[in-house]
């Protein structure tokens, strides 16, 4: 601000002169900030190679040679024999014990799971396979991936899609690096895929990081992305009267009043279904409200009623619904295995949004799975949406791999165009904060 105007009287001549030279050294500084500020933007990186392109090139080459090194070594001998199954029900007993083994680490990694998605929430085209390690000297299985393909292509996907909270390969523990090694490489030498994408996993567990260290040991050029993050609550033994204390006010408040007001009209009531006579009518309810929130059916219809089956058969399904009279207000389907409470879907009825019926749902689950099946951690899953944290204490986060082949034309165009576009994000990223920077220092801000 000039002198006039945040000072008009009381100050002499001498004063002035001092306040317009301080105010001279001020813009002289700012502009010299400014053009440190411009020269960082257009100077050259000064990390080796220079431009984006000539690094782009020399991380292709380099990933080239460090295949080219694992090629070296993939015929030597093998402690590992790898066998590819089309059939889930080829499986040997000890095969499918690793299945059973991951299902009590989360639902949709038992073997049950991987047989409904594959039958019922697939395209025609897919192709579902499981590759199977094992110990080459005593023949026993030490490692599983469930993967699938488009019929025609090489490429490989977990076999997960918007229906799976978790995926993982399925390896014994103490085998879990070599024998997931032994395995990619022959996927990328013998089988020349020139792709393979698994997702979604749990970042923060060892076998995110051995999947990824063994697809590099094997040649692959690994890049881990995000997936979503997966909002959850540690019960830590407490009763659902404590646990309801660390709600949000508003939302105490809300239940409190419109539980009241719901349960005190006509035909209000809440239930839970985990089988018999009320499973049929339940999962219809469900279906209802459903294509009523979204004006369609599900993508594959058959895979949520014979998910809500499955889990009813093996006492893991608390099916939650809300009445008026007999017509369905809401529904929730939440899975209850080993210990975790899952909150897989929800629907309801948003011409009774202002009762809230939604909450008043999730509320009486809660009560039920944190009282009743004494659950030691409640998982909604998939998704940072905002009325999550409200229910939910913890959030962690969901990532993928995706791994090239550089020994396919495919493989290595698209690490090429997957290194592309990170950089090209850092760069834009590094360009947008330098320009927020020399917008601060124009506007007399010191950049934060």
């Amino acid at each position: 601000m000039s002198f006039f105007a945040s000072s008009p009287f009381g100050v002499g001549f001498d004063g002035f002169r001092l306040m317009r030279d301080a105010d001279r050294e001020a813009r002289h500084e700012r502009n010299l900030q400014l053009a440190r500020s411009i020269k960082r933007i257009d100077s050259p990186p000064r990390r080796p190679g220079g431009s984006v392109c000539s690094r782009l090139l020399m991380a292709i080459s380099t990933m080239t040679r460090t295949a080219s090194n694992c090629d070296e070594n993939a015929d030597s001998p093998s402690a590992f024999t790898i066998q590819r199954l089309d059939d889930f029900r080829s499986l040997s007993p000890d095969s499918r014990d690793l299945f059973d083994q991951a299902e009590a680490t989360s639902f949709d990694l038992g073997l049950e799971w991987f047989q409904l998605l594959a039958a019922t929430a697939m395209p025609p085209s897919t192709e579902v396979c499981l590759y199977r390690v094992a110990d080459a000297t005593s023949g026993h299985t030490v490692a599983m991936l469930p993967v699938r393909q488009e019929r025609g292509e090489k490429r490989l996907l977990a076999l997960a899609n918007y229906y799976t909270g978790l995926f993982a390969p399925l390896p014994r523990s103490e085998f879990a690096e070599p024998a997931l090694t032994a395995l990619f490489r022959v996927l990328r030498t013998q089988d020349a895929c020139p792709s393979i994408t698994l997702f979604p996993m749990a970042a923060d567990q060892p076998e995110f990081s051995a999947t990824a260290r063994a697809l590099r040991q094997a040649g692959w050029l690994a890049f881990e992305y995000f997936c979503f993050g997966n909002w959850f609550l540690p019960v830590e033994g407490r009763s659902h009267a404590q646990y309801f204390q660390t709600l949000p006010p508003r939302l105490r408040n809300t239940l409190q009043r419109k539980s009241r007001l719901f349960l005190g009209m006509a035909g209000g009531r809440l239930e839970i279904v985990a089988g018999g006579d009320r499973l049929e009518p339940g999962i219809a309810a469900y279906e209802k409200l459903y294509r009523a929130r979204w004006n369609k059916s599900e993508p594959f219809p058959d895979f949520i009623p014979g998910l809500i089956r499955l889990h009813a058969g093996k006492d893991q399904l608390r099916l939650g619904l809300a009445y008026l009279g007999e017509q369905p207000v809401a529904a929730q389907i939440w899975l209850v295995n080993d210990g975790r409470a899952s909150i897989y879907k929800l629907a309801y009825d948003t011409n009774h949004a202002h009762l809230s019926v939604g909450s008043l749902l999730t509320n009486h689950l809660m009560q039920h799975v944190i009282d009743v099946d004494r659950v030691r951690e409640v998982d909604f899953l998939i998704g940072d949406e905002p009325y999550k944290q409200d229910w939910m204490s913890h959030r962690r986060e969901r990532w993928g791999i995706v791994a090239y082949n550089p020994r396919t034309s495919s493989g290595l165009a698209g690490a090429a165009n997957e290194i592309s576009r990170r950089v090209a994000k850092k760069a834009l990223a590094l360009f947008r904060h330098y320009f927020r920077a020399a917008s601060g220092i124009i506007g007399g801000r010191h950049p934060r």
